[in-house]
């Protein structure tokens, strides 16, 4: 049995993909699968602000999509979202403050449907879970689940959607979060009857240590069949990734740009 790191890659199927949207832009991104099987569910990826760090490649993502296919049967769909770079590429576009990203959301969740991946999850985390309330309520998915939601962009008006919708969503928010902590995130979440709010103990906004514990929570909605905690240790063929190749690209190209509301002070964990 070998431990599992940061840097593990466990087997899967994994390709390239490209999103089209419906206002003309090419996103790059990823399709990571099961190796020798179907997967049972999936969890599409909205990442945090591109304007701070955040893309496909934020550690809770990357490692979702390295560990994921193999310990849960889960497909794992991440890309970047308008603007953004990360090692996979850059998407055409620039960042809209969460306007024209509602386009990339729509492009993801129409890849996912005609590819017939089953039980589409949208997963957030922070600017991502803003896009997950905004424009994430569609017919095509499941469920949905917030990591760090910030509601730095979601009015009343979208929550009322998942009110009355009654899809499942669940809120893993950090104890000491910059910007949302539990309590009054359960405040804010109340206006949706559904809505499950976890208080994540000892957890902070960019769950740096915590990534095993916030992939135990989604594959316990996703894949309930699962066995939860996952396997910390892997006995099998194992492949190394290069975290150094993870390193934040996007503050350069998008540091004079303001965004509204609070704005984090810290970028990505670099692993």
């Amino acid at each position: 049995m070998t431990q599992i790191r940061a840097s593990s890659i466990l087997p899967g199927r994994r390709k390239d993909i490209d999103l089209h949207t419906a206002d003309g832009l090419r996103l790059v991104g990823e399709l990571a699968l099961p190796a020798d099987r179907d997967p049972v569910a999936t969890i599409v990826c909205l990442h945090p602000l591109p304007t701070h760090g955040g893309m496909m490649d934020s550690h809770i993502f990357r490692k979702a999509a390295w560990r994921l296919p193999a310990l849960a049967d889960l497909a794992v769909l991440r890309f970047n979202t308008r603007g953004t770079t990360s090692v996979r590429g850059t998407s055409e576009g620039e960042f809209d403050n969460a306007v024209g990203e509602r386009y990339d959301v729509a492009a993801a969740i129409e890849y996912a449907e005609f590819a017939e991946l089953p039980n589409i999850w949208l997963l957030g985390w922070s600017f991502g879970t803003d896009l997950v309330i905004k424009y994430g309520c569609d017919p095509a998915i499941v469920g949905a689940i917030l990591l760090s939601p910030p509601l730095r962009f979601a009015i009343a008006d979208d929550l009322a959607i998942w009110a009355e919708n009654g899809k499942p969503l669940t809120a893993l928010v950090p104890e000491f979060d910059d910007y949302l902590r539990p309590d009054a995130a359960r405040e804010r979440f109340a206006a949706i009857p559904q809505a499950e709010v976890v208080g994540m103990t000892g957890a902070k906004h960019l769950w740096v240590g915590d990534a095993e514990n916030v992939l135990d929570e989604v594959v316990r909605r996703v894949n309930p069949a699962a066995s939860v905690p996952l396997p910390r240790d892997w006995d099998g063929p194992m492949e190394t990734g290069d975290a150094s190749a993870y390193a934040d690209q996007t503050v350069a190209s998008f540091g004079d740009r303001s965004v509204p509301g609070p704005v984090p002070t810290a970028g990505e964990e670099p692993d």
